[in-house]
């Protein structure tokens, strides 16, 4: 089994980042590196996917890793995990160390699970700003995305599924591999439904992820389900137009505390939130700052956290970055200027329980256990663009009878991208520009057909 063999397969399974942000995973396999890392740290508060996979899969993730290192050439193999999670470090640590694979504990900080600080704890190395862990000879995988390249290649299994944690206001706090294209609120369900009458949805987790709706599809990207009050405090400040956040920066005080804590200004990266903070409303005089917008990495530390005036940096570095691109100006290599890393960056990190009790969800903090259970789906919405790059483009028509696993949509000829299969056995009944619709074949209710268990 040569590295194109591997890749050859990765790309025909669809696999793509399962951590958020989407890049296809063949892609990244083509690169040579000295590093190779897997990412479970899971910094969100509330979700337990990552955890629970570690925990249950271990030989899965494994075994992809192994096939990654052949593919990339990788002499270094690491899992970074956060310390606390002692169960996946158990499951972990025999077939790691007969792979000749390292176990990397982490502290329990916010947000530990971004590239930038995994490649910067476990090499001692920075990425520089605007760059990627390949620049300083690293490749960065999600453990779900390893446990996808193992199915991928071993069984030719295609990415029809997805862990996630379904939490928040919800009766009992689940962890299931859901069929992609379900909607958000059939998970909801299946976690007993919410607690509360007026509710919200998060799709992706508290800090970094969006208010979505319940019809909303589920993706190879979705990291979790969080139902959440509308009263909550931390919900009306994301609800909360940008008109209202403009008009708020006016009376930032400049403190600095949203740059003090920033992960990445802690890196060495030229980002400075408080400076955005000017910058909506007034003309910039710091052209270097005002491209660190593009630096962020959307963490929303800033405004969870740091800001004693509950304002909401984020959003404004957010529309500058909106400004930037309708300008056409581009982040290029050394746009900004570099730094060393912060000489306090250790004791800067903010703890996970902290973030969690500043925004009050410290209540929802329960345990998720993975549960083997069929998900009610009667009809899927498969997006077309699950992943960074082209949307895929359709090959089936409306009408088409379709399998589960039957290859549906692929990206144009030579453009970035990953292919798009059927979640479940049925019939299309609509093609949009962004969507295949199927409805199941089966009757309304638990679809034989839609739960891909693993072996």
């Amino acid at each position: 089994m040569n590295a194109a063999f591997i890749r050859e397969r990765v790309a025909a399974a669809g696999v793509v980042g399962a951590g958020g942000a989407g890049f296809p995973t063949h892609v990244k396999l083509s690169s040579q590196v000295e590093w190779l890392i897997a990412n479970g740290a899971e910094c969100e508060p509330l979700l337990y996917a990552d955890q629970a996979l570690m925990e249950h899969r271990a030989a899965a993730i494994v075994r992809g890793l192994v096939l990654a290192r052949k593919a990339t050439g990788a002499r270094r193999t690491v899992i970074a995990l956060k310390a606390k999670y002692r169960a996946a470090r158990e499951a972990l640590a025999g077939p790691a160390a007969e792979a000749g694979i390292e176990l990397f504990p982490m502290d329990d900080f916010y947000p530990a699970g971004d590239e930038h600080i995994i490649v910067h704890q476990v090499t001692g190395r920075t990425i520089p700003s605007g760059g990627i862990p390949l620049h300083v000879g690293a490749v960065v995988q999600n453990v779900e995305t390893l446990a996808n390249i193992a199915r991928a290649v071993d069984e030719e299994r295609p990415v029809i599924t997805k862990f996630l944690t379904v939490a928040g206001a919800v009766r009992s706090p689940v962890t299931v591999e859901a069929p992609i294209g379900v909607p958000l609120g059939a998970l909801v369900e299946l976690a007993g439904g919410p607690t509360v009458a007026d509710y919200v949805l998060m799709e992706g987790g508290v800090l970094m992820g969006r208010l979505a709706g319940p019809e909303e599809p589920v993706t190879k990207r979705t990291g979790g389900v969080v139902v959440l009050p509308r009263q909550l405090r931390w919900v009306q400040r994301l609800a909360q137009p940008w008109e209202i956040d403009k008009k708020q920066t006016t009376v930032c005080i400049q403190c600095n505390f949203c740059t003090e804590l920033c992960p990445r200004y802690l890196l060495g990266h030229h980002m400075f939130p408080n400076k955005a903070m000017l910058q909506v409303n007034y003309s910039p005089d710091d052209e270097a700052a005002r491209l660190g917008a593009y630096l962020c990495c959307d963490c929303g530390l800033c405004e969870a956290f740091a800001c004693p005036e509950l304002l909401m940096p984020r959003q404004a570095v957010i529309h500058i970055k909106q400004e930037l691109s309708r300008q056409g100006i581009r982040y290029r290599p050394g746009a900004t200027p570099e730094r060393e890393p912060h000489p306090f960056i250790a004791e800067r990190r903010v703890p996970s329980h902290r973030v969690e009790e500043r925004i009050g969800v410290s209540q929802y903090d329960r345990k998720a256990p993975l549960v083997e259970a069929a998900v009610a789906c009667p009809a899927v919405s498969i997006r077309l663009d699950q992943h960074i790059g082209s949307p895929a483009e359709p090959l089936v028509r409306e009408g088409d009878t379709v399998t589960a696993g039957q290859l549906i949509a692929r990206p144009p000829e030579g453009a970035l991208g990953a292919v798009v299969h059927s979640s479940v056995t049925g019939r299309v009944t609509a093609i949009t520009r962004q969507a295949i619709q199927i409805a199941c074949a089966d009757e309304p209710g638990p679809c034989p057909t839609c739960v891909d268990k693993w072996p």
